[in-house]
């Protein structure tokens, strides 16, 4: 299914701009806008506080944009299933003999449209590296990087251009890099773990 520029629905524009004035209000400025691709992994990053996750959903509504984020196959029990499935959840299993990338690749596949939202450092902790699996992810679906960013002392939220992995991921993370430093200065922990 090819991107479609079609307007937004009524629904979906009432919320976007409810999500505009509410980011307003608090003071913030919203940067960037919807790309022109159905499917990508979103990385969010620095990841320091459950704030993250409010902001990013109140800036994803405002370009009218779903996302949505892996969550344990257990919390997928009826009726909360539901409720996840609304949210923006998708379900993984870690006991598969399949790994996470494995089934998030699945996952794309088998939809029309996806916007994964994956924090790269995998926890809110302090880390010398990021985790690779949200680059492998993509590269391996076929899809792009979509760096977005919560920057708390300026309060600025939003995301910047898509990058497209090629498969050498130094130099695809020294790309991601360039882009989060102009935000938020050097971010030695911004490169490849262990791959």
């Amino acid at each position: 299914m090819a991107f479609s520029n079609k307007k937004p629905s009524m629904m979906n524009r009432a919320t976007g701009a409810f999500c505009r004035w509410a980011l307003r209000r608090l003071g913030w400025t919203l940067v960037g806008s919807q790309i022109e691709m159905p499917k990508a992994v979103l990385i969010a990053a620095p990841h320091t506080t459950n704030w993250d996750l409010f902001y990013t959903l109140l800036c994803a509504r405002a370009i009218h944009i779903s996302i949505w984020f892996m969550m344990k196959h257990t919390h997928f029990w009826w009726p909360a299933s539901i409720l996840w499935n609304w949210l923006g959840g998708v379900p993984i299993n870690r006991t598969k003999a399949c790994g996470v990338v494995t089934q998030m690749v699945e996952a794309f596949a088998e939809r029309d449209r996806l916007y994964l939202v994956i924090p790269p450092e995998g926890t809110r902790r302090s880390v010398d590296c990021w985790k690779t699996g949200f680059y492998h992810i993509a590269h391996e679906a076929k899809v792009p990087v979509w760096p977005w960013f919560i920057d708390y002392k300026n309060k600025r939220v939003g995301c910047g251009d898509v990058i497209h992995p090629t498969g050498d991921i130094e130099s695809d993370f020294e790309r991601i890099r360039a882009f989060y430093e102009a935000t938020y200065g050097p971010m030695p922990n911004c490169r490849p773990g262990s791959h």
